[in-house]
C-alpha cells in the first residue's frame, strides 16, 4: 500500500506529555553503545574464533559476516515493526533475544551452530535503530538534531571501543568470556530499558506484509531519503575502506606496529566521535546543507593526508603516524557529520514511518560499508595504500557531486 509523502501524525512528545531528560538521553546513548560492540568486535576475534572451531583462514571471515548479515536482515525485516508494534515491548524482546544469543555464542560447540547464533545476535542488535527514533520522537522537531547527535555519540564511542575492548578481554580470558560479558551487559540493559523506557505506540494501522511492501513505496516517495542514503553509503564505503586497510599499512615500514599498537591507533577515532553532538546541534541551527558539504570535503582531505602519510617518500615515522592519525580523525568526523545530519533529516520526514525510514536509511548505507570493506582487499592487492586512498577520495568527491546536483535541504 503506497505511503503518501507527507502524512502527519501527532506524537505525545509534541504535546508535552513525555520529556526526554538528560539521564534518559544518557541511557539511550549508553544502550546503543553497548549493543553495537557485538557487531564490530568479531572483526578483531576472527583470528582466534576460527581456529578454535576448525575454520580455515579462508572461511574465518564468515564469523564477522554472519553477525553483519543478520544485522542487515534485521534492519529491513525487524526495524519496520517499530511502525506496527509498541516500541518499548519490541526493544525489550529484541534485546532479550540478543542476550540469549550472546550467551549461546559463548558455549557454541561447533562452527555451524556458532554462525547461526551470530546471525540471530546481529538481527537482534538492529534494535539500535528503534531506540534512535524513539529518542527523536520524544522532543519537538527543532531539537531532534541535538538528541540524535547525543545518542549517536554513544554509538560511535561503542564502535571505536569495541575492537580494543574485545582484544583486551580475549587476550586475558579467551573469546568465549567476551561473549559472556556481552550477554551480562545486554541482560542488564534489557531490565533497565524495560523499567525506564516510555511507551511509544505507532500510529500506522497495517499488516506486516503491507508494512514490508511499503518500504519500496517510501523509497520512491522520498527523494531526500534516496539522496541521503546515497551519500551515507558513499561515506560509509570510505570509512570501511580505510579501517579495513589501515591495519595492513601500519604493519609495514616505516610504522611496523604490532596488533596491540594498532588497537591503540584505532582509539584515535574516539576524538572524531566527540564531534557527534556538535553535528546534531549544527543541523538544528539550519546548517544541514553546509554541514553536509563540509563533511564530504573533510573525507577528501582525510584521504589526502592518509595517502601522504603512507607514501614511501613521507616524513619521518613519528610525523607520518601523526598525519595518519589526523587523517583518521578527519575521516571519522566527516562520516559522523554526513550520517548524523542525514539521520536528522530522515527523522523529520514521516512521523508515522520512523521505523521504516530508519531501517531503509541504515540498511542502504550499510550496503555501502560492505562494498567498501570488500573493495579494500582488491585495492590493496592492486595498488597498495595509494590505491586505497584514491578510491576513498573518489567516494568523498562523489558525495560532493550529489550535494551539488541535489536541492538544498
Amino acid at each position: 500500500m503506497p505511503i503518501t509523502p507527507r502524512e502527519t501524525a501527532v506524537h505525545p512528545s509534541t504535546r508535552g506529555e513525555i520529556l526526554l531528560t538528560g539521564p534518559l538521553t544518557a541511557l539511550f546513548a549508553t544502550s546503543v553503545g553497548v549493543i553495537v560492540t557485538n557487531l564490530y568486535a568479531p572483526q578483531t576475534l576472527i583470528g582466534l574464533i576460527g581456529p578454535s572451531l576448525g575454520l580455515t583462514d579462508a572461511s574465518g571471515g564468515l564469523v564477522s559476516m554472519a553477525t553483519l548479515l543478520g544485522y542487515a536482515v534485521g534492519l529491513f525485516l525487524l526495524v519496520p515493526l517499530a511502525d506496527l508494534l509498541e516500541n518499548r515491548k519490541l526493544i525489550v524482546r529484541m534485546l532479550g533475544c540478543a542476550a540469549i544469543s550472546a550467551i549461546a555464542t559463548a558455549f557454541a560447540p561447533n562452527a555451524t551452530l556458532l554462525l547461526a547464533i551470530l546471525f540471530i545476535l546481529g538481527a537482534a542488535c538492529s534494535a539500535i535503530h528503534i531506540l534512535v527514533p524513539v529518542a527523536a520522537s520524544m522532543v519537538p522537531p527543532e531539537q531532534r538534531g541535538r538528541v540524535i547527535g547525543d545518542v549517536m555519540g554513544g554509538l560511535m564511542i561503542g564502535i571505536v571501543l569495541s575492537r580494543p575492548l574485545a582484544s583486551v578481554i580475549t587476550d586475558a580470558f579467551g573469546w568465549r568470556v567476551f561473549y559472556g560479558v556481552s550477554a551480562f551487559a545486554l541482560a542488564m540493559l534489557t531490565f533497565t530499558l524495560a523499567a525506564r523506557l516510555p511507551k511509544r505506540r505507532p500510529t500506522a494501522r497495517s499488516t506486516y506484509p503491507m508494512l514490508i511492501a511499503s518500504l519500496w513505496h517510501l523509497l520512491r516517495a522520498e527523494p531526500v531519503l534516496r539522496r541521503r542514503a546515497l551519500t551515507a553509503g558513499l561515506t560509509m564505503a570510505a570509512f570501511s575502506l580505510f579501517w579495513t586497510a589501515v591495519a595492513l599499512r601500519l604493519m609495514q615500514p616505516p610504522f611496523e606496529l604490532d596488533q596491540g599498537e594498532i588497537a591503540l591507533f584505532a582509539l584515535v577515532g574516539a576524538v572524531g566521535a566527540a564531534a557527534t553532538p556538535l553535528v546534531g546541534r549544527a543541523g538544528d541551527l539550519g546548517w544541514t546543507q553546509s554541514g553536509t558539504i563540509a563533511s564530504h570535503l573533510l573525507i577528501v582531505v582525510a584521504f589526502a593526508l592518509a595517502g601522504w602519510a603512507g607514501s614511501s617518500h613521507a616524513e619521518p615515522p613519528l610525523l607520518s603516524l601523526l598525519l595518519m592519525g589526523a587523517g583518521a580523525v578527519l575521516l571519522d568526523i566527516g562520516v559522523i557529520g554526513d550520517h548524523n545530519l542525514g539521520r536528522r533529516v530522515i527523522n523529520l520526514l514521516q512521523p508515522e514511518a520512523l521505523g521504516r525510514l530508519n531501517g531503509l536509511f541504515v540498511g542502504l548505507f550499510f550496503l555501502g560499508g560492505a562494498a567498501g570493506a570488500a573493495t579494500a582487499g582488491i585495492a590493496w592487492a592492486w595498488g597498495g595504500w595509494i590505491a586505497v586512498c584514491l578510491i576513498g577520495a573518489v567516494c568523498g568527491i562523489a558525495a560532493l557531486l550529489v550535494d551539488w546536483t541535489g536541492e538544498a535541504i
